[in-house]
């Protein structure tokens, strides 16, 4: 693999091209916006999603998607969850059996609770995807802060080809056949942030966090392995990796849109301010939604999403949790 497509043009899909040329792919990233497009091409630099990097001059931008793919070896889809499926339509006619696919957003789709990987092979039958996924901050990335993550995949020849494409020193990956635990371990932590985020912002202290990534733990894990996922995948990278990284910085969207509903802000007035997405919003009813179908009990993340989607009261969410019967740690 030597042609790398990337779909999505934020940040983490512009830190994934600094990463694949760096590893001495030729790229293409494709961004919806013209002014991202623009920007790239001329001062090689996304300085709407991630300002302060310079790329690589020989990585250039398209608006459009299927332009992007032509010629590519691999398409990391890094489109934000919510529009896999609208993008997968969009890709579904010129995409050809030849050419990889790894999944780089993190998510649950919130119409239908499916995987994002589910959403590839029903829009694409005969795309087999990857999933990538792990403790990823796209400023660090960008920067070659030493990360690792999880490369996900039935195809262990394939999975290779796209590591040696993508991959560096300071961007190591590991390969794992788990597809459904690298999905579930990225998608629920989003959740699992926000609440962390909350109780930074009530200034609840350590040992609330703590507890509490701890006990979201033990949610993902109950999810994942209802859905088919191996506990082990969960106390990974894309799994504990992940939760532990999201739920710990205020580079994290999710954690600092926890923090400013915890200090009073309305979620209106976040999401306004912003010009990115934190997934963990939209993931909160469909990841409830999943686990409900499965009959799984996830009391955090049923917090979140009644406060995020049902409009309950912060202190009463945390007086309900608190309260709840004492049982054994391991279920």
């Amino acid at each position: 693999m030597t042609k790398i497509s990337i779909i999505g043009g934020g940040a983490w899909g512009t830190a994934l091209a600094m990463a694949a040329s760096r590893a001495g792919s030729a790229v293409c990233i494709q961004a919806r916006e013209p002014e991202v497009v623009e920007a790239i091409n001329g001062s090689h630099e996304n300085s709407v999603f991630l300002p302060g990097h310079r790329l690589d001059s020989a990585i250039v931008a398209v608006n459009d998607p299927q332009q992007a793919i032509d010629g590519a070896d691999a398409i990391l889809l890094v489109t934000p969850a919510q529009h896999v499926r609208a993008m997968m339509t969009v890709l579904q006619p010129v995409i050809n059996r030849d050419q990889s696919l790894a999944i780089c957003a993190k998510g649950i789709e919130q119409r239908t609770s499916a995987l994002l990987s589910e959403i590839v092979k029903e829009e694409a039958p005969d795309v087999s995807p990857m999933v990538l996924s792990g403790p990823t901050f796209a400023a660090e990335v960008a920067g070659q802060s030493p990360t690792a993550v999880t490369l996900a995949t039935s195809d262990p020849g394939n999975g290779r080809l796209l590591a040696n494409a993508i991959g560096t020193p300071y961007f190591r990956i590991y390969l794992s056949d788990d597809i459904i635990g690298a999905q579930i371990g990225g998608a629920v932590k989003n959740v699992l942030a926000i609440a962390c985020g909350i109780v930074q912002g009530r200034n609840m202290g350590d040992n609330t966090r703590a507890a509490l990534i701890t006990r979201g733990l033990a949610e993902i894990v109950r999810l994942g392995k209802a859905k088919g996922a191996k506990a082990e995948t969960l106390m990974g990278l894309s799994g504990l990796g992940d939760l532990t990284l999201t739920c710990s910085a205020t580079q994290s969207r999710n954690f600092s849109l926890g923090m400013a509903l915890g200090k009073g802000q309305s979620l209106a007035e976040i999401l306004g301010a912003r010009n990115s997405v934190a997934e963990g919003v939209f993931s909160a009813s469909s990841v409830v939604s999943l686990a409900n179908r499965l009959a799984v009990e996830l009391p955090i993340c049923q917090a979140v999403d009644n406060l995020l989607n049902r409009g309950t009261d912060i202190d009463q969410e945390i007086t309900d949790l608190l309260n709840r019967p004492f049982t054994a740690e391991f279920i």
